[in-house]
């Protein structure tokens, strides 16, 4: 083999042997959230104005973090209860794209800078997202 392959994998396994302990931390994290948090809980959250529900949608699906298929568990679960789409859009989108649990994570291994940047383009870009879903279902309430 040649040699900077060789090199190449042992700082490769270095860095993720200095990962794992973080990422394992942030794993239970969520866990923990999502196994505190009741789906209730969310459902009092929201105000039936659009704009503001969409901001907090897109604020606790930042702080919650997890998969996709569990968003849309909850998701279904919100809108069973009565929570707008515009919320639950949001909500949904930054679940998944942002990342404030993960951020000790995220900043630790691609930088402080990149990951602030990262998160609040995905913040804003979830609200956008959430309008125009909104918008083209014809759903604004």
């Amino acid at each position: 083999m040649n040699e900077k392959i060789i090199q190449s994998f042992g700082k490769t396994w270095n860095a993720f042997k200095h990962s794992m302990p973080i990422l394992f931390g942030i794993l239970l994290l969520i866990s923990l959230a999502n196994t505190l948090i009741p789906k209730e809980f969310y459902s009092s959250l929201f105000t039936k104005n659009a704009i503001i529900d969409s901001f907090i949608g897109a604020l606790f699906g930042s702080i919650a973090a997890g998969n996709p298929i569990t968003s849309y568990i909850i998701g279904g679960e919100l809108l069973k209860q009565g929570i707008s789409i515009i919320a639950i859009t949001a909500f949904i989108v930054s679940w998944v794209t942002v990342g404030i649990i993960q951020f000790p994570a995220e900043s630790f291994m691609l930088g402080k800078r990149f990951a602030v940047a990262r998160n609040i383009v995905s913040f804003v870009t979830a609200i956008i997202i959430a309008i125009a879903t909104a918008a083209t279902l014809g759903v604004f309430h």
